[in-house]
């Protein structure tokens, strides 16, 4: 410990960030006076009542100890402010809570409530979105409920990173501007729960760059769902089970595409995706998910879910409408539906004519996570031996105990390329 204790005061708080909660950090005080003052200066405070002790010997001590050491904390920035409130007594002064950090220069504020523990709705306060916490750069919220002052503004002038996960919301016109007066935003996470008081989520934001929106549970009503207009997105990821989805922009920046979705009849073709570089799709349908005569020309690596029964007329046209693609990859990300029938694959596509420009011209990798064997699963796998003519590694995911099936990729592999390939099962 003397050896530990030479070192300079900046190594000691970066040691000291990294304990697990503050009360941890605050017990350093008793190993000898060089450590008694430190906690106060520590950069990173994370107060979690579920791996403290005090709420289980006396209701309300946690809160105590959280107004105790806050109070006294004394560094001028405090890099991450952490609330992860668990059991009853963890709930304490949230809203004094927020006024104290209101005065603090907090960078990073996450809240996180576990509503196993609260039936009732933890509701924060107003102050936290008027104007207190202006160097703020990173808010997550997770389980709680926000409150709207219809008198006071809405200020974040730094928040870059902004994550709402399963939150209530007055209405949808407080997520509206809410999310207009984030005026540097870059990254936003928003997952919707039921009953959160918003039909219509309207995303309205020039400068966002990274855009994650999903509904943990079907919505149930076609009037609702997801409205996007940025026009600098870089890349989104959309999980959505049911409702609408508008894109209010043609998007021309976006490289990284991830979409996951029940229902696309509802949804608002793509514009433009010649900017797409690397696109993951799991549809239900391969008709009208984006304007035919599309081209993906910059797309080099893409990702089909093999759950839906239309996965491999997705497949198909995708690839046809790829002619710079590189890498492959095949996974049945979700479980399979034993009501609906297998996929069927169409003979005309073994025709030479058929084959897609990418297969004859860049495809170096395909990957096939989950192979199960099934017939439309060989023929694609037998059409991609056959027309890859610059393929340089297969890789397939087989049960290791499945033995039948891995003789069977060989097999077929074996048969059918005659170009130099190495196949490679995991």
């Amino acid at each position: 410990m003397d050896r530990i204790s030479q070192l300079p005061d900046e190594l000691l708080l970066n040691i000291l960030a990294m304990l697990p909660t503050m009360k941890d950090v605050v017990e350093t005080m008793l190993l000898s006076k060089r450590w008694q003052f430190l906690w106060v200066m520590v950069p990173r405070i994370k107060y979690n009542d579920k791996l403290d002790s005090y709420s289980k010997h006396k209701y309300g001590s946690f809160s105590l100890f959280v107004d105790k050491s806050f109070s006294k904390h004394e560094a001028p920035i405090i890099e991450t402010l952490l609330f992860k409130l668990g059991y009853v007594s963890g709930y304490g002064n949230i809203q004094g809570w927020m006024r104290s950090a209101d005065k603090r220069c907090v960078r990073e504020l996450i809240i996180q409530i576990d509503t196993f523990t609260y039936r009732d709705p933890v509701s924060l306060p107003w102050s936290l979105f008027s104007g207190g916490c202006r160097m703020l750069v990173t808010l997550k919220l997770i389980n709680a409920v926000l409150v709207d002052d219809f008198a006071s503004p809405i200020s974040f002038p730094s928040l870059k990173t902004l994550s709402l996960k399963s939150m209530k919301y007055p209405s949808g016109e407080f997520v509206k501007k809410l999310l207009s007066n984030c005026h540097v935003l870059e990254d936003l996470v928003v997952e919707q729960c039921n009953n959160d008081n918003v039909n219509i989520f309207t995303v309205i934001v020039p400068c966002l760059k990274s855009l994650v929106m999903k509904t943990l549970t079907p919505i149930g009503n076609e009037a609702e769902g997801f409205v996007i207009d940025a026009p600098s997105l870089e890349k989104f990821n959309i999980l959505h089970l049911s409702g609408f989805c508008i894109f209010e922009n043609d998007m021309t920046k976006v490289v990284d595409a991830n979409l996951v979705v029940v229902d696309w009849k509802l949804w608002k073709k793509l514009g433009s995706i010649a900017s797409f570089k690397r696109l993951y799709l799991c549809l239900p349908s391969s008709k009208d998910v984006y304007p035919a005569r599309s081209v993906f020309t910059s797309l080099v690596h893409l990702k089909i879910c093999t759950c839906e029964t239309e996965w491999v007329n997705l497949l198909m046209r995708v690839l046809g409408d790829s002619p710079n693609l590189r890498a492959l990859k095949l996974d049945q990300c979700h479980p399979l539906r034993s009501s609906e029938p297998r996929p069927c694959w169409n003979p005309a596509w073994n025709e030479p004519s058929s084959v897609p420009e990418c297969l004859l011209s860049s495809l170096e990798t395909f990957e096939w996570v989950k192979y199960e064997g099934a017939e439309e699963e060989k023929e694609v796998a037998a059409f991609v031996f056959r027309s890859a003519k610059c393929l340089k590694k297969a890789t397939f995911n087989i049960h290791s105990k499945n033995s039948v099936k891995k003789g069977e990729v060989i097999k077929l592999f074996s048969s059918i390329r005659c170009s130099p390939c190495q196949l490679e099962f995991r």
